[in-house]
């Protein structure tokens, strides 16, 4: 089987093909229309969604933590807006050609089909509702830098469920990635955050990154799940499915929302919410509708990501933006840089470096057999 990692440009004929899976039990899969891409418009393609991932989920962050800091108070709406963006992908889905599918199969496995579709979107849909409450706890709780270098972790779980779920092979590079990685998030859970919105309380600190960790495993568990929803349950792997995946997850996991703010109650409180909002009511209105645009956005090219390289390569690119937010919301939000934020920083950088070079040895190895072969 071909592993994950190997899902790249490893995969690619420069005169041909960008991305080719080879069989599997038996059965052929072949990516219909990225297969049709050379070297170059796959990286293109795949530079483009680096971009849009890490300024989505920096942008976001940011927001969400300037919501809070000027009198927002609602983890619902924090937790609504990370999906309810989502009827904005119509467009770009509406302008997709039409897939020139197989009219043979019969109706009884379209149905089967819908019903497994269903099945899958719901799951999925009413885990992201979860994931994004935990998030919006977490970034009630820390400040942007702690809970970034905090979120940092979900490449540390990425790499356990890859392993598990999508055969995602280990190396000695992902190995120390992994252990880099793992040292940074426990040095931030060690530290203080005097500065932060848990007001220097250690165990609202300690609340607030036991959730973000919580979070980080159920969203890393998410995406090995979509990875081998696409692979070996919907088995349609074009651009428009991982659109349809985005819309109708989001649709449910923003139900999950409005359900939650409802019941909970804080809906009473959004009036007065907004004219207490410190900044204004207008960039109140702002805020949240661009908090919604930058999630969806990231979420969208974190799917991209999965479609075209691999789960793991998506949630590494991600944590790059745990990189810049915090560096960003120094000077943004003037949050302390303190001793253990440092050594997070210092021990989570190279940890990400180890693994982006682990993908680029794939990638020699694999064209270097190409060649060979050739």
């Amino acid at each position: 089987m071909i592993h994950p990692s190997v899902n790249s440009p490893l995969n690619m004929d420069e005169e041909e093909s960008m991305l080719i899976k080879e069989e599997d039990e038996g059965s052929s899969k072949v990516l219909p229309q990225i297969m049709k891409l050379k070297r170059s418009q796959w990286w293109i393609l795949v530079l483009i969604n680096i971009f849009f991932l890490i300024s989505a989920q920096a942008v976001a962050v940011l927001l969400g933590r300037f919501y809070f800091d000027q009198g927002g108070n609602s983890k619902w709406i924090s937790t609504l807006v990370q999906t309810v963006g989502f009827p904005i992908l119509y467009l770009p889905l509406c302008l997709l050609p039409a897939s020139n599918s197989s009219s043979s199969s019969s109706s009884s496995s379209s149905s089967s089909s819908s019903k497994t579709l269903f099945l899958i979107y719901l799951s999925l849909g009413l885990a992201i509702g979860l994931d994004n409450l935990l998030y919006s706890y977490g970034l009630l709780l820390l400040s942007a830098s702690t809970y970034s270098l905090t979120c940092g972790t979900q490449l540390i779980f990425n790499a356990i469920f890859s392993y598990f779920i999508n055969s995602q092979k280990f190396t000695f590079l992902i190995l120390a990635s992994v252990s880099l990685l793992t040292i940074s998030a426990s040095v931030i859970a060690l530290d203080d955050d005097p500065n932060g919105p848990s007001g220097g309380s250690k165990w609202l600190y300690l609340t607030g990154v036991s959730l973000t960790l919580l979070a980080s495993f159920l969203y890393s568990l998410q995406l090995s799940l979509m990875q081998f929803s696409f692979e070996r349950i919907i088995k349609k792997e074009t651009f428009g499915m991982v659109l349809e995946m985005q819309i109708y997850t989001s649709l449910v996991a923003s139900c999950v929302s409005v359900i939650g703010l409802f019941a909970s109650g804080e809906w009473k409180m959004l009036r007065m919410e907004m004219e207490e909002f410190h900044k204004g009511q207008f960039i109140y209105v702002l805020t949240l509708l661009g908090t919604a645009f930058s999630w969806q956005l990231g979420s969208v090219a974190a799917l991209a990501l999965i479609f075209l390289v691999s789960s793991l390569f998506s949630n590494l690119i991600g944590t790059l933006s745990l990189i810049v937010t915090p560096l960003a919301a120094i000077f943004v939000f003037h949050d302390k840089l303190t001793v253990g934020k440092m050594i997070g920083m210092v021990t989570a950088i190279p940890g990400l470096a180890l693994f982006m070079y682990q993908n680029y040895l794939n990638d020699l190895e694999v064209q270097r057999a190409k060649k060979n072969s050739g």
